[in-house]
């Protein structure tokens, strides 16, 4: 059969949620790592306002119908033509193994030919029709400007289980809608307002909307792959489309709007190419759904949208690999208890079973919903590279005393390895953690910008810095904690804890290991370096002044920048430092100033390079002796703040 390869660049608008991807934009903007810096007072830290998802947009009825039927020619061809109440057929193979028979504007059309592919050409508009077609051999069918509305069943219907290749013709305009009951054939399946026993294989450049108002809109009992087109499933009761094999989405524009899951396969989904937008509106209704694994490495643009209560953007058996693409992602549905799970369940922007690997790729994920996540891992995840951005600002979920769940922005059941790219999270409700693992954390290259309300960066077991630029800050508990032990080999991190008993850098009374890189936390508390195990110098100050703006350490002798630092928010009673840097020399007597100011130099959260420090306060001095060195009325060893990680 004909296949018409070239591409229509059609906008999605209506369905496309350009307002999401602009606001997390600003919020990029707003707290963006490096800018010049001049003097000035501190000031608190201010989260940003958060975006919502706005509301579910109003259904519209369907505008008439212009089908513009396009002068096609196709090899083997059987064209059937609605118009008015009657069928017009034209079959050349009449007598020779292909019977088309019509009641009313229901047509049914047999094959028993095995020889060659035919091509069925449909048609005009029929109100109330139907096409089913029976065979075993692969064969064409091009909509050519039809419009089949069907109040008793499927609009097409494919008895065939071979490969069925569909061309929607180029500047054509074509509608499918089924009734909401059906009337079955024994025997047969019939589960879409577009069903089909066999592989389905989308062409053309021409519109094709569905609407599935008894289940779903297409359905394939083996597979379904689109390489081109304009499919606009505008309705579907259960599943946009469905399929009991894999699905390929590798060209063209796909719009879904679906109570039940927007896109669900059985096995594989793999998103090679085009435009894809989802919104879904029932419970447990995902975006992409598979049970198999699913994998993203395209060029064009994800939208998905799922407002249902415990709705999943992508939600995979397996494993989830995104190499690229322009991906937003936006959840409002609020968790809940599950009694048949006898479990929580929670909206996620991801949720995967297995494995998560990110390659490449701009991943943008709102969750405004209640114990809402933004990805939530069971296996492990590995990062390393593109831009992930998560804003969550959901409450907690409480369903008993001891049963609930906070939001989170990225969480693994398993490790989370971290070697390149750039992530940024906005966490604001209670308990809502940054980034944790429920096992090892290991951060070596990348860029980590967090601003959480519960713990920033949190692990179950180990904590392992290696590289990469860092800052992360809590609003109510630690910046960095580690319920096992911590380790720093390399990397610039700034982690800003709250106050009280709460801590830039927390591994409670377990092995804190400093070997290298440079990094700075401050919070009511800190716990200290193992020296034992270090072989890198640090510092801990402590200062019970109100609201410390600035503090520089620098040599007592030649006056020698070891920091200048700028307190990323204001602490109203007792402040902890702890720092450590290779500038630190051994056996060097250094002196600790509060206050001053800074003009000029490069700025990551508030600590300076190649700025200009006018000294304040001497509030203290001490000699690297050793390798963990204490100044003024510090509070250090066990650390506070509990231990993190909640479900």
């Amino acid at each position: 059969m004909e296949k018409q390869k070239s591409f229509l660049d059609i906008t999605v608008g209506k369905l496309r949620t350009n307002l999401f991807r602009l606001s997390v934009v600003s919020v990029v903007l707003v707290m963006s790592a490096c800018s010049k810096h001049e003097s000035g007072q501190p000031e608190d830290e201010i989260i940003p306002n958060l975006p919502e998802i706005p509301k579910l947009p109003d259904d519209t009825d369907d505008e008439p119908l212009v089908p513009n039927p396009q002068v096609v020619n196709f090899e083997n061809a059987v064209s059937i033509l609605f118009t008015d109440e009657t069928v017009v057929v034209d079959n050349p193979f009449d007598g020779n193994g292909v019977t088309v028979s019509a009641s009313g504007q229901h047509v049914t059309v047999r094959s028993t030919r095995t020889d060659l592919e035919l091509n069925y050409i449909l048609s005009g508009i029929a109100a109330s029709g139907s096409v089913k077609i029976y065979g075993d051999y692969p064969f064409g069918l091009a909509l050519n400007g039809t419009g089949i509305t069907n109040p008793h069943g499927a609009a097409l219907n494919i008895q065939c289980g071979k490969k069925i290749t569909v061309t929607v013709v180029n500047n054509t305009h074509n509608r499918l809608i089924d009734g909401v009951e059906y009337v079955y054939t024994d025997g047969e399946d019939m589960k879409a307002a577009f069903f089909s026993e066999g592989k389905l294989n989308m062409y053309g450049t021409g519109i094709l909307e569905v609407r599935g108002k008894n289940k779903h809109a297409i359905c394939s009992d083996d597979y379904f792959s689109m390489y081109e087109g304009d499919i606009r499933i505008k309705e579907a009761a259960s599943d946009g489309i469905h399929a009991n094999d894999n699905v390929l989405i590798d060209g063209g524009s796909l719009t879904v709007r679906s109570a039940g899951d927007g896109i669900e396969s059985e096995d594989a989904v793999a998103i090679t190419g085009g435009d894809l937008s989802v919104i879904t509106t029932g419970e447990k209704a995902h975006a992409v759904k598979s049970m198999g694994s699913t994998s993203v490495n395209t060029v064009g643009s994800i939208n998905l949208t799922v407002y249902g209560n415990a709705s999943k953007g992508f939600s995979t058996s397996s494993d989830l690999t995104i190499t690229s693409g322009n991906i937003t992602i936006n959840t409002a549905g609020n968790a809940f208890y599950d009694a048949g799970d006898a479990d929580i369940t929670s909206a996620a922007g991801v949720k995967c079973d297995g494995n998560l690997l990110v390659e490449g790729g701009d991943i943008a994920i709102i969750s405004t919903g209640t114990g809402g996540k933004g990805i939530s891992v069971d296996g492990d995840i590995v990062i390393s590279g593109g831009v992930i951005t998560v804003t969550t600002s959901g409450a907690q979920y409480v369903y008993s005393k001891n049963n609930d769940t906070a939001a989170k922005a990225i969480k693994s059941d398993g490790n989370i390895d971290i070697t390149g790219g750039t992530i940024i999270i906005r966490t604001s409700g209670k308990e809502a953690e940054g980034l944790e693992s429920k096992k090892t954390l290991t951060i070596s290259d990348g860029d980590i910008d967090i601003v959480a309300y519960d713990d920033g960066i949190n692990a179950a077991n180990h904590i392992q810095i290696n590289g990469g630029r860092i800052y992360s800050s809590s609003t109510a508990n630690d910046g960095i904690d580690s319920n096992g032990t911590l380790a720093i080999a390399d990397g610039l991190t700034v982690s800003v804890g709250t106050s009280g008993a709460e801590e830039g850098f927390d591994c409670d009374n377990h092995r804190f290991t400093i070997t290298g890189g440079t990094f700075v936390g401050t919070g009511g508390a800190t716990s200290s370096p193992t020296a034992s195990v270090c072989t890198q110098h640090s510092v801990i100050f402590g200062s019970s002044a109100s609201n410390v703006s600035i503090i520089r350490i620098e040599t007592t002798s030649g006056e020698k920048e070891a920091l200048t630092f700028k307190m990323p928010r204001t602490y109203g009673q007792r402040m902890t430092l702890l720092f450590s840097s290779p500038t630190f020399e051994p056996n060097t007597g250094y002196t600790i100033y509060t206050g001053g100011s800074i003009a000029d130099g490069s700025d990551f959260h508030g600590f300076f390079t190649d700025a200009t420090y006018t000294k304040g306060t001497s509030a203290g001095t001490f000699t690297t002796s050793s390798m963990v060195s204490t100044v003024g009325n510090s509070s250090g060893g066990g650390g506070g703040g509990g231990p993190g990680g909640r479900p």
